[in-house]
């Protein structure tokens, strides 16, 4: 392998020594988060999950476990997930140093900012998620449910479905990030994306009825930010774009 700031050879073996002291590095930084917050908050931590579905059940209903197992499992696959992602900075700080040598320096100037805003917006997508979507989706569930049928989820399978969520918009958020690298790489220009709108509004809006309820508001609540979400990564990448044919320009 050859850096690309220093274009010296290294060895093999020593690269993949680097990177499994990385890997170590990175399982023992989710390991210690994951037993400090279970010690400490993870009925917290499943309280505070769980409170947008809480709060509009009804009153003599509760969350149940159908699994003999759930409780101890349930808030342990919480925290976990909580670990994980509380260490998403420190993994990604581990990648940029395992591959940063190996980049010139016009790459890491572009590299960095999208690492950082990947972080950011995934972040931000777990939130909108969270503060937005589940309250809404909870509100069309608990209010639409069958005569006599009292409203009792299990905990497990309530937990796989925000988790499930919560990667989906963290995801769906990243468009921005997908949109420019596209644009940077080469691979398709800004222009052509802007042809494509039409289409792409109507990918936003069939992703919109895959992942929330049959309700118009929770698909336009989904399906109206990933389409903004898309506009920003297109005049991001028409900034892009122009920048580089200015340097063309002055370099003739």
């Amino acid at each position: 392998m050859i850096s690309a700031d220093n274009d010296k050879e290294l060895p093999l073996v020593q690269h993949l020594i680097e990177l499994r002291t990385r890997l170590l590095w990175v399982v023992g930084v989710v390991f210690a988060l994951f037993l400090g917050l279970y010690a400490a908050f993870a009925n917290d931590i499943y309280a505070i999950v769980s409170a947008p579905l809480m709060e509009l059940l009804p009153a003599n209903s509760s969350m149940i476990a159908t699994d003999i197992t759930s409780p101890l499992l349930t808030p342990m696959k919480l925290t976990f997930f909580v670990a994980l992602v509380l260490a998403i900075p420190y993994i990604l700080y581990q990648i940029w140093s395992f591959v940063a040598p190996g980049l010139y320096k016009h790459e890491k100037r572009i590299a960095l900012p999208i690492l950082f805003s990947s972080v950011i917006l995934f972040y931000i997508g777990m939130a909108f998620a969270y503060f937005f979507i589940f309250p809404l989706i909870f509100k069309i569930t608990t209010q639409s449910g069958l005569v006599g049928v009292t409203a009792m989820t299990d905990i497990s399978k309530y937990l796989d479905f925000v988790l499930h969520m919560f990667f989906a918009f963290g995801f769906i958020f990243e468009i921005p990030v997908a949109t420019v690298l596209l644009i940077s790489a080469e691979v398709m220009s800004a222009k052509s994306l802007i042809k494509k709108r039409p289409y792409v509004i109507l990918g936003c809006f069939v992703v919109g009825m895959i992942l929330t309820p049959p309700d118009v508001t929770a698909q336009f609540l989904l399906a109206v930010p990933m389409w903004m979400l898309f506009e920003v990564g297109v005049y991001i990448g028409l900034f892009i774009e122009n920048r580089r044919k200015k340097a063309v320009l002055e370099a003739e």
